[in-house]
């Protein structure tokens, strides 16, 4: 019987926590050495030493291997098998945003622009030195395997569209501007988000947007029956130019965000915690509802603030054509804005890119490491459920 992934024992643990080694290196590299080891006993079908008749093939001892981390040089010991047939993605996958990292802030660094904080952060994080041919090595492998990434052909259909964008710093000409990054999500029929890409633009405008989904449909790109973002008048601009037949559905996080502009600044929190409760309703006819008793509620108090909310919520009511099991995931952005926060999360080390290539760079490697991770994923949407209500919306219009 092939063993499950292991982890560290509660002694071994104890053992690394009493010993003089740098505890946390020593924990990730028993770690990645036990999946390396369980990783070969599903390749084989059978545990070291194991006897049995589903047993595919037969170890044949270990090759020594280093693998760079933010935590230091780990030493493996990689297990082989006599036809040479096992391979592992634990490194391939590992190293993908590592590499990316690592090579940001040793090109700030090879150019002259960083600090001393700079190349020892470098230093520390892959225990050594950089020279500008091991950092064009490095560059060079990982654009090759990004830009596959980023031109492949979307050959399925995507339903739902997630569109967001945050901002980096980037050098440029001596001079530090900000460049946009525009991120695109989409949740296919089998109830699978896909990270579908990732550019950089001088600013969010709606030429710049347009581009980034037209970039989308040449790749093939179809079937979006709604798009979920926050209210950039660019963005909004270029969805209705280029996907016309799309249904738009604004975040609702964001207009609660935007309602604070219309609101005094001693408010209490009453009136937008009642307003927030508007988008759990089960129908668009209940949310109305709740929407009128709301505006009776609050209009002598906070009149600027109950005009602008009726003459908008409309476009944050959209999600209520979905099935009920789908609400919570398209009423607004969070899902993308999860992935901004882990992007925000390593980005902040480099802090200033040296060019917009390394940014690119970076954020692509991210990206495609948490596409993979949702694709192994169990799916993250029932899409038997709007299935299911297009039939029946069908069969009402025919009766």
């Amino acid at each position: 019987m092939v063993r499950k992934n292991s982890i560290v024992s509660a002694s071994e643990l104890k053992g690394l926590l009493e010993g003089d080694q740098d505890v946390l290196r020593e924990l990730v590299r028993t770690v990645v050495q036990q999946t390396l080891e369980a990783e070969m006993d599903a390749a084989l079908g059978a545990t070291k030493g194991e006897r049995t008749d589903g047993r595919l093939g037969y170890r044949s001892g270990y090759y020594g291997r280093t693998l760079i981390t933010r935590v230091g040089k780990l030493e493996l010991r990689v297990p082989q098998d006599r036809q040479g047939q096992f391979s592992t993605q634990v490194f391939e996958r590992y190293q993908r945003s590592e590499k990316a990292l690592v090579s940001a802030l040793a090109e700030m660094y090879i150019q002259g622009v960083s600090t001393r904080k700079v190349k020892q952060i470098t230093e520390e994080l892959c225990g050594h030195a950089f020279s500008a041919s091991s950092i064009s090595a490095i560059v060079k492998r990982l654009d090759e395997q990004l830009a596959q990434f980023a031109s492949r052909t979307l050959e399925e259909a995507y339903p739902y569209l997630i569109l967001d964008a945050r901002y980096e710093k980037v050098r440029d000409s001596g001079a530090i501007r900000s460049r946009a990054v525009m991120i695109a999500i989409g949740i296919d029929w089998e109830g699978r988000r896909q990270v579908l890409a990732v550019e950089l633009a001088n600013r969010e405008s709606a030429s710049s947007w347009k581009d980034f989904i037209l970039g989308l449909k040449q790749r093939g790109l179809k079937g979006v029956e709604m798009a979920v973002s926050d209210d950039h008048a660019g963005l909004k601009k270029a969805l209705r130019e280029a996907l016309p037949e799309a249904v738009w559905q604004r975040c609702y996080v964001h207009f609660l965000r935007n309602a604070l502009d219309h609101l005094p600044r001693k408010a209490g929190d009453d009136c937008l915690r009642e307003l927030r409760w508007i988008y759990d309703r089960r129908d668009l006819a209940e949310a109305r509802k709740d929407m009128a008793a709301w505006l009776l509620r609050w209009q002598e108090k906070y009149p600027k603030l109950c005009s602008w909310v009726e003459d908008n919520i409309e476009e944050t009511l959209s999600f209520y054509r979905l099935p009920f099991g789908h609400h919570k995931h398209l009423k607004s952005t969070n899902m993308l804005e999860r992935l901004n926060e882990e992007i925000k999360r390593r980005t902040l080390v480099v802090r200033i890119f040296p060019n917009e290539e390394s940014c690119l760079r970076l954020i692509r490697a991210l990206a495609v490491e948490t596409h993979e991770n949702w694709i192994e994923a169990n799916r993250y949407l029932d899409m038997s459920l709007l299935t299911e209500m297009k039939k029946k919306a069908l069969m009402e219009l025919v009766a």
